[in-house]
């Protein structure tokens, strides 16, 4: 393509994408205000994330690592758990200070305590995906760690420790690159079994070096053959069985980064959504069975909607538009359109991308980590995007972004649409940093989601949700019975002011990541919650009502 055409190719698309900016700004005024801060140096939190560089450029570099928010000691209060890297081949090694992952208990008072080494936690492993669930039904969460090399299960004791049952449950999963995980019910007989997302074939001796235009870049997916993902199902015994071919999941080959497990087709068997990097995205249907199906394609969220498979890096789910079905949101890798998948409630997904102005601000980025959350209670799930580079030296042969840079938040505007507040909601959204894994929960029990950025060779970013406002909320944590413990796939619905609102529980979600246990409504101005309807895995209902608001409950299944 000639400068000039390829001047006039670039220029139309930018037009094509200036027109729902300059629509979601005409009704910036219409949005509340969201003040999300910067409070990392208050915190206590020294965690600073390695890749295990070593110059080589190892693929893996680029893709490390999530987190996970969740209470492990059941005091009430969020933790944080950081997965890190590892030193790679070639990588200066410190045999007394090895990197390793890093639990930090929250103290309840803003600051976190590192208490990595009495839990047992500190995995030495290059850690990529993690997701936390009571797979042994016992009441307590458990960790699961999908590395660069064997994977980890860390069972909770009760007491503060864990202890590594790899081993005997079975789910090490060999020497592959590991990717998203999620803990989920396949076949709704109460024990939680494991999805495990694997990316490249990649291995020390068939790495790729790659310079384009004199600059040495790192490979890309392309380089490398697809890896099948894993589907271990739950014994019930405290073991797991390899079951991928079995239950279909391994008919297909991808390149795995982010996945959340969802019952996008409200039928009451949940559904597997594994986002491919530059590959076409799978929905696996369940069947009812655990027997899965591929149907991405069908279901229209393989590939944008130009029919271009993008650098799929991050997914989450929400019923954005309050209108009873299950969306999804995926980042992308930059000169790409991230994409809102739009739920008809049909079987099928429409990218409403551009018309929703959702992350088209986000075009010269590559962006990570993702979450849908209520950041003003005001009743619609706003947007969490984290941003950053993975080629290091970038801004020596390109002018349209950098290694570091902001990350995004979108605002939902209750019809449908989202406005980039990103630039008027806080010095937290001022931080530049090449981001990766993000999670949303609310740190304080202060009725506000808070946000925990990973950053890639840096320390994390801990945003504290100061927004100001006369909104009320509701925060649920589900205990099942006869279902999964954590409840993992129930629907729960809340009926407030007149608005009825969807959410479901996942265990791992977001780009490697885990949070949102505790599921959280914004609630407006309603000052009673008039119903509370949940719907667990295996079709079992429960209802309540008139209940108060700006509170935390539990709801027990069968219990009333």
């Amino acid at each position: 393509m000639s400068g000039f055409a390829s001047w006039i190719n670039r220029s139309a698309g930018i037009a094509l994408l200036l027109w729902p900016i300059a629509l979601a700004a005409a009704m910036e005024s219409d949005v509340g205000p969201v003040d999300l801060r910067d409070i990392t140096d208050a915190t206590g939190i020294t965690f600073v994330h390695t890749d295990g560089s070593s110059g080589r450029r190892y693929i893996v570099e680029t893709v490390a690592s999530g987190l996970a928010t969740f209470d492990y000691d059941g005091d009430g209060l969020i933790d944080i758990y950081f997965l890190n890297g590892a030193p790679l081949r070639g990588s200066p090694v410190d045999p007394d200070d090895p990197p390793t992952n890093r639990l930090y208990r929250n103290n309840g008072n803003g600051t976190f305590s590192d208490v990595t080494q009495a839990a047992g936690v500190g995995d030495t492993g290059f850690g990529l995906g993690v997701a936390v669930a009571d797979y042994n039904n016992n009441g307590l969460p458990d960790i699961y760690v999908n590395n660069f090399g064997p994977n980890v299960l860390y069972r909770n004791n009760g007491d503060g420790t864990f202890t590594d049952v790899t081993s005997e449950a079975g789910v090490a999963a060999g020497d592959m690159v590991g990717a998203g995980a999620a803990f989920l019910d396949i076949d709704q007989n109460g024990n939680l079994d494991l999805y495990c997302g694997n990316y490249v074939q990649f291995t020390y001796d068939n790495h790729v070096d790659v310079v384009v235009g004199g600059f040495p870049q790192y490979a890309g997916p392309k380089d490398y053959e697809p890896e099948r993902d894993i589907l271990f199902r739950n014994n019930g015994d405290g073991t797991f069985t390899d079951v991928s071919r079995a239950s279909g999941v391994a008919a297909v080959a991808g390149t795995s980064m982010g996945m959340v497990c969802l019952d996008y087709d409200n039928d009451g068997h949940t559904d597997i959504v594994i986002m491919n990097d530059v590959l076409g995205n799978f929905l696996f249907h369940n069947d009812g069975s655990g027997r899965f199906q591929e149907i991405g394609l069908l279901a229209g969220m393989a590939y944008n909607v130009d029919g271009i498979p993008l650098g799929s890096m991050g997914v989450d789910c929400a019923d954005y538009d309050n209108d009873g079905w299950l969306d999804l949101f995926q980042t992308a890798y930059a000169g790409e359109l991230p994409a809102l998948y739009r739920n008809t409630g049909q079987g099928f997904f429409d990218d409403v991308t551009r018309t929703a102005g959702a992350g088209i601000g986000d075009y010269p980025h590559v962006n990570w980590g993702t979450g849908f959350a209520d950041l003003n209670n005001n009743g619609h799930r706003d947007l969490f995007i984290a941003n950053g580079h993975l080629q290091d030296n970038i801004h020596l042969y390109s002018d349209s972004t950098t290694y570091e840079v902001r990350n995004t938040l979108l605002i939902n505007t209750g019809d449908g649409r989202f406005v980039d507040r990103s630039r008027t909601s806080g010095d937290g959204l001022l931080v530049q940093r090449s981001s990766r894994g993000v999670a949303l929960d609310d740190l304080n029990n202060n009725g506000l989601i808070d946000v925990v950025v990973l950053n890639s060779r840096s320390g994390p970013t801990i945003l504290r949700n100061d927004t100001e406002n006369d909104h009320h909320w509701l925060q649920i944590r589900l205990r099942g019975v006869q279902s999964n413990r954590d409840g993992v796939g129930a629907q729960v619905r809340v009926t407030a002011g007149g608005r009825t609102q969807m959410a479901e529980v996942h265990s791992g979600r977001g780009y490697q990541s885990h949070f949102g246990t505790r599921l959280h409504f914004g609630l407006g101005t309603a000052d009673r919650v008039e119903r509370v309807e949940v719907r667990w895995i295996g079709g079992r209902l429960d209802v309540l009502e008139n209940l108060p608001v700006d509170r935390r409950i539990v709801i027990t299944q069968s219990s009333g």
